[in-house]
């Protein structure tokens, strides 16, 4: 993020948060022990479910011990659903603290007043693949946040971080309960809130405010009509040889690096 902003040196520090709001969660005893293992993470627990024996558990509570990780033990259906994904959790988590996830009103209390930021916002996406090549290209463009709703977009998991690279642990999360809600909040902080959509006027032309959130629809049906129904303006992606339209991950590469532009 821009020092300027006022948001570059935001830590999203976790206060009274959710935990939700704080941690990603990683199940699997290879991601578990690749986090541990990780020194660019900072682990905040893990948890194993009760009589889980063999090598690959003593590598994991060997290497929180040394990391000085805590490790707690649980039932496996408590497992379960901390994971939220009783088929590949292998009965162990940790919680990876994200040092820039934040609740969408913390990150617009910490913006300096009247500062320049730009908000990538995700609108019911599906595929995990996407949601985590989206965090690596908006990270990658210098955005100051991507709005991950808690509902009706998948869950920072290990598909979402393998799709990022790794880069989802320091990406700028910001976090609401619904789409909605977060482009509620995210215009009450001055945001003008667009639709990336093919009928929309070209992003590359358009004259855009300081603050901006750009909203990217779902894989097959694009914006969703409630969301469609909160935007000041929808914008497009100039397109050219034929070429119809570009899958969502793509088209927030464009969008995340087209916006980070514009502030340089």
């Amino acid at each position: 993020m821009r020092s300027s902003s006022g948001a570059q040196g935001f830590t999203g520090e976790p206060g009274a948060r959710s935990p939700k709001d704080t941690f990603i969660t990683v199940y699997g005893r290879k991601p578990v022990l690749e986090a541990l293992t990780d020194a660019q993470l900072r682990v905040d627990k893990v948890i194993l479910a009760e009589g889980q024996r063999g090598e690959p558990v003593r590598a994991i509570t060997s290497a929180a011990r040394q990391r000085g990780v805590p490790v707690q033990w649980a039932s496996a259906h408590r497992v379960k659903v901390l994971a939220g994904n009783g088929r590949h959790d292998q009965g162990v988590l940790a919680d990876v603290v994200a040092p820039r996830m934040a609740p969408v009103g913390e990150f617009a209390a910490a913006l300096a007043p009247g500062a320049p930021a730009s908000v990538l916002v995700l609108d019911r996406l599906t595929n995990p693949a996407n949601v985590g090549m989206i965090l690596r290209s908006a990270t990658a463009a210098g955005l100051d946040g991507v709005l991950l709703p808690r509902r009706g977009v998948p869950a920072i998991d290990p598909l979402v971080v393998k799709a990022s690279a790794g880069v989802a642990f320091r990406a700028p999360v910001l976090r609401s309960g619904t789409v909605e809600e977060g482009c509620t909040e995210l215009a009450a902080a001055g945001f003008a809130v667009y639709g990336l959509d093919a009928g929309g006027s070209s992003l590359l032309d358009a004259e855009l405010p300081g603050r901006v959130a750009l909203v990217l629809g779902n894989e097959t049906d694009g914006l969703s009509s409630s969301v469609r129904a909160m935007l000041d303006g929808l914008l497009a992606i100039p397109m050219h040889g034929g070429v119809e339209s570009l899958g969502v991950a793509s088209a927030g590469a464009v969008a995340a690096f087209e916006l980070a532009r514009r502030v340089r």
